[in-house]
């Protein structure tokens, strides 16, 4: 099958959308198994069947003729991609690329710069960021030995977001007055565990003021929440089309402004977009009149990059199925709010929230289970089960593998402060009834973790 740049499948919903279009009659558009409920859309997201169709179809392009389609036809459909999400973003299409995940966006931005050789460079992360994301500045610390080091910010939700301001500054004071150099800050726009929005706006102008890079993870972030790169400005951003945007795995937008694409002169893996300094070397791709930046970005080795291209279909999916992302973002921040409450007042516990009502404006939350680590907090009420704190990590994957087994569903789970908590992703094709499906599935495996039947 032949694909030709500006080609489109006719979508499967026309006019004006319903708002039946949402909650259960979406289901059987995604490629979900009918016994699975899918509460956690946040940690490796899905996508509609037609979308499953697209990307199938660009790989039947790509083996029907390879060099047509690599060298010629795909850089033409990547870019329509790079100016449909540029959009979303509010950004300069000149300004953004694709890489296969945020981890690779970080790992890319920190591999290229230039660290100075004096020792006194800090790396400023917080204690909810992701591990994946704090382990590529723990492997440069280890690497140069010393000519880095990192700093780590406490944070126990919930917290308003004036005081992780003030701690972010408390800190870089700290540094300073240590005679070091804070160089680089790596926040959230939604933290992963707990799945909160973090005030990556507001971290972005302080960075500024204190003359930081700013380095922004919002893995979770892009089809979620309403986002502005132009306005913020951050020095670099990345974002998972693959979690919320209804992308294929994987695909994350890498947003670098003009004023510092130079500081990356290589991808991940080093491959054609790279100008050496010390001698003059070809490339075997059809020339470009694109910018070094976007050039780089464009081929990195030869990869099934075809969820790339199918960023354009979603958007447009979006838009004809439910109206756009804004009334994407209306349903799952509302079913977000809603179901988080309806769990937590189910279980007797807690939603996760900050007084000013920031932390749920996202398509995720976080509700406490009725158990604790060694022994009952402030909050605890009778009833509530205590896991041993020798027991907490066998408790942990207990209830991890009986989800999965025993009812066919899975929630990402955490220890934050003293107890255990589940984050719930709302998503297009949920709604309340899968929260109150959640809350009598929690109550009885709660009920289990009380009667120990996890050791």
């Amino acid at each position: 099958m032949g694909i030709e740049q500006g080609s489109s499948q006719e979508l499967p919903l026309r006019g004006k959308p319903e708002t039946s279009a949402f909650g259960k009659s979406m289901r059987e558009k995604f490629p979900l198994d009918p016994e699975w409920r899918n509460l956690n859309h946040g940690s490796f997201g899905t996508y509609p069947k037609f979308i499953q169709t697209k990307l199938r179809e660009y790989q039947d392009a790509s083996e029907a003729r390879p060099d047509q389609f690599i060298r010629y036809v795909y850089p033409k459909l990547l870019d329509e991609s790079r100016v449909a999400v540029a959009k979303i973003l509010n950004a300069p299409d000149d300004t953004v690329v694709f890489v296969s995940n945020a981890t690779v966006g970080v790992n890319t931005v920190f591999r290229n710069l230039t660290w100075n050789d004096d020792g006194k460079d800090v790396v400023i992360t917080f204690s909810t960021i992701y591990e994946a994301c704090a382990k590529v500045a723990d492997f440069l610390a280890d690497y140069f030995g010393g000519k880095i080091s990192t700093r780590e910010i406490e944070i126990t939700y919930p917290i308003n977001d004036d005081e992780i301001l003030k701690r972010f500054n408390d800190t870089v004071q700290a540094i300073k007055a240590e005679g070091k150099r804070p160089r680089v800050a790596v926040f959230d726009v939604v933290s992963s565990r707990p799945g909160v929005v973090f005030p990556w706006e507001a971290m972005v102008k302080a960075c500024k003021a204190l003359d930081i890079i700013s380095m922004v993870d919002g893995a979770q972030g892009i089809g979620m929440v309403k986002l502005d790169v132009s306005a913020a400005d951050p020095d670099f951003f990345v974002s998972n089309c693959h979690k919320w945007l209804h992308v294929p795995r994987g695909c994350a937008v890498f947003y670098v402004p003009q004023r510092n694409q130079h500081l990356l002169p290589t991808t991940l893996a080093t491959s054609h977009g790279y100008e050496p300094k010390l001698v003059a070397r070809k490339s075997p791709l059809p020339p470009s009149s694109k910018s070094r930046y976007v050039q780089n970005f464009e081929f990195v080795g030869t990869l099934d990059n075809s969820p790339y291209l199918c960023v354009k279909d979603a958007i447009q999916w979006r838009k004809e199925t439910f109206g756009g992302e804004d009334a994407v973002l209306e349903y799952l921040w509302d079913l977000n709010k809603k179901g988080s409450e309806l769990v937590a007042k189910a279980l007797g516990t807690e939603y996760m929230e900050n007084s000013t009502g920031t932390m749920r404006n996202c398509g995720m939350s976080n509700v406490a289970l009725p158990v604790w680590v060694g022994t009952k907090g402030t909050k605890g009420k009778e009833g509530d089960a205590v896991v041993p704190a020798e027991e907490a990590d066998k408790a942990f994957q207990w209830i991890l593998t009986t989800m999965i087994e025993d009812y066919k569903t899975f929630l990402s789970l955490f220890i934050h402060d003293g107890r255990y908590w589940v984050r719930i992703s709302a998503q297009v094709y949920l709604d309340l009834d899968d929260y109150k499906w959640a809350a009598d599935m929690l109550k009885k495996v709660c009920e289990r973790v009380g009667k120990k039947e996890y050791l």
